[in-house]
């Protein structure tokens, strides 16, 4: 099992729907005690199942650079670059390609990384490296916008959807923001699909905490914005 021993902040009162604060450009890119395990698992599946966990749109090329740009100006001072490579805290080295960016990015960091950039009056997911989805399909959501994306979301409505497309039209580069989840599952695995049409289960006997620490964050070359996801999962006794 891939656990942490503690989630960073309070889960005991999730905030409705898009409950979102502002956050530091510092604060973006986290690694915790689990990073070994998951940086391991992402390995993994973007060797042996790269069609389910990465998708990126032709056009969106400049942006998913912009990102691995930005990512390897921010990162912790534990990884330390040589040439054309970076080796990470755990001591694995990673190969630098900005011609497969989102390749690279998913072998760097434990966050997942979703990119929207706007068409028309929308954002549209264009690319995205996403290992550890949380009962939703990358396949199912890819080249969707916002409103199309989040359908089988109750809570999600026209009127929400409106509020985070201006939310998503208002970020600024270098004024992130972030927002956390939580669900209950009785099983760990971090790599978890689920199509939209087969809803997740209620597990009956659920012994496991996931929340995704979720942040906003706008480049300002290209203007996409970037949605990254932080996994934790914890046993219940550590979440209560």
């Amino acid at each position: 099992m891939i656990l942490q021993h503690s989630i960073p902040y309070d889960t005991s009162h999730e905030p409705r729907l898009p409950g979102i604060q502002p956050m530091s450009m510092a604060d973006w890119l986290i690694i915790d005690d689990a990073f070994s395990g998951q940086m391991a698992r992402r390995s993994d599946l973007l060797t042996n199942q790269r069609h389910a966990v990465l998708a990126m749109q032709p056009a969106a090329l400049p942006a998913a650079q912009e990102l691995l740009d930005l990512v390897l100006a921010t990162l912790d001072p534990r990884y330390i670059r040589s040439a054309n490579t970076i080796r990470r805290p755990d001591g694995i080295s990673v190969a630098i390609d900005a011609n497969d960016p989102l390749h690279t990015l998913g072998h760097l960091v434990q966050e997942d990384l979703c990119i929207l950039e706007k068409q028309g009056d929308e954002h549209v997911l264009t690319a995205a490296v996403l290992c550890f989805p949380a009962s939703w399909m990358l396949a199912e959501k890819f080249g969707r916008a916002l409103l199309g994306i989040h359908i089988p979301v109750p809570s999600y409505d026209a009127n929400i959807g409106a509020r985070v497309q201006r939310l998503f039209d208002g970020i600024q580069p270098d004024r992130p923001l972030w927002r956390w989840n939580g669900l209950r599952y009785a099983d760990p695995e971090l790599h978890q699909p689920c199509s939209e049409s087969d809803r997740r289960a209620r597990p009956t006997n659920p012994r496991f905490f996931r929340s995704e620490r979720q942040s906003l964050v706008r480049l300002p070359k290209t203007r996409a914005v970037v949605f990254s996801i932080h996994t934790y999962v914890v046993s219940l006794g550590e979440a209560d």
